[in-house]
């Protein structure tokens, strides 16, 4: 199970994108509230999640993934149960995703020592420990992936099955989508 967690100012592309291309590649993904109500993305459209955080099943998981966003992210980084669920993901070697400004969030929990890794431009200085990277799209180290922005969201999606499930299966979304 691939969960992706959303907070009130989420960017929709960066949530939804990789949620759609997770699912058509037949890998069970839920969108997860952290406020547990339908959750308002940062360009007003608002999404009504599949669980809340508090349903998170940790047994299932084999992604956790944070979209960035504004004001998103920063709502992410304000709830401690979201460090306690990412932390527990690390240390069960569970793939973590982060894109945009939500990398900053590993590097803030010091997940990223040592690591190649990218966010948003304009913020590389908030990726505490990080190899900072210049990659267009998405970076991969070990089990964690950093995306650059809302731009890369269908390069991130990919990356994201490619690691679950392998490059042809990405390949085959790909090649389904005429991307």
């Amino acid at each position: 199970m691939v969960y992706i967690l959303l907070a009130p100012g989420f960017e929709e592309i960066e949530a939804l994108a990789p949620a759609d291309l997770l699912r058509r590649a037949g890998i069970e993904t839920a969108l997860v509230s952290v406020t547990g109500e339908p959750v308002p993305g940062s360009h007003g459209i608002t999404v009504t999640a599949d669980v809340t955080l508090d349903e998170v099943d940790l047994s299932k998981m084999d992604m956790v993934v944070l979209p960035g966003g504004g004001p998103g992210y920063k709502n992410l980084g304000k709830d401690p149960r979201v460090e306690a669920l990412v932390r527990e993901a690390v240390k069960r070697d569970i793939w973590v995703a982060a894109i945009c400004a939500a990398p900053t969030l590993l590097g803030r929990w010091g997940l990223l020592e040592g690591k190649k890794a990218i966010c948003y431009p304009g913020m590389e200085d908030q990726l505490t420990g990080a190899l900072v990277q210049t990659a267009p799209g998405e970076i991969r180290d070990g089990k964690i992936i950093t995306g650059r922005a809302a731009g890369a969201a269908f390069d991130f999606g990919l990356a994201l099955i490619e690691a679950l499930e392998g490059k042809g299966a990405a390949q085959q979304v790909r090649s389904a989508i005429y991307y």
